[in-house]
């Protein structure tokens, strides 16, 4: 990449700014909340912890859309380990996937096989330490 195409890029993400709010994740066990930064727009989405470097204990991205949605995360460079809870519409966590860093193509795409409506982005296995499994209600506080 050209160093005019490196500015652009840094200029591009650092224009991206997020909202925050709660993630509050019922489990059968205590309830967990994680201080999140919202992704809603278009930019927001596709920016997401690319080009971070440490992501705070208790703390997540979370990404929403307004209808349900089958895609894929890839970790471009994305420096930090995450795991990532995919959720339908009334909010249950249908999976979660640990995703590796990826600063060169080509990159692993992760693909939870499900229709979401948003997902939930934490340090790698801060959901299996604090009992978050597939099943558990996640609602996103602003």
């Amino acid at each position: 990449m050209s160093v005019l195409g490196i500015l652009a890029t840094l200029a591009l993400s650092a224009a991206v700014t997020f909202p925050h709010g709660t993630a509050v994740i019922r489990t059968p066990g205590p309830t967990v909340r994680v201080r999140v930064e919202i992704a809603v727009t278009p930019a927001q989405l596709a920016q997401g912890l690319s080009g971070r470097r440490a992501l705070a204990p208790g703390s997540g991205m979370a990404f929403l859309w307004t209808s349900d949605i089958r895609g894929r995360f890839w970790m471009k460079d994305t420096s930090i380990p995450l795991s990532i809870a995919f959720w339908n519409k009334s909010g249950r966590i249908l999976r979660i996937l640990d995703m590796a860093p990826c600063r060169r193509d080509p990159c692993k795409a992760y693909d939870p096989k499900v229709a979401f409506r948003g997902a939930l982005e934490v340090n790698r296995g801060a959901f299996a330490r604090c009992g978050v499994q597939p099943g558990a209600h996640v609602t996103i506080r602003r």
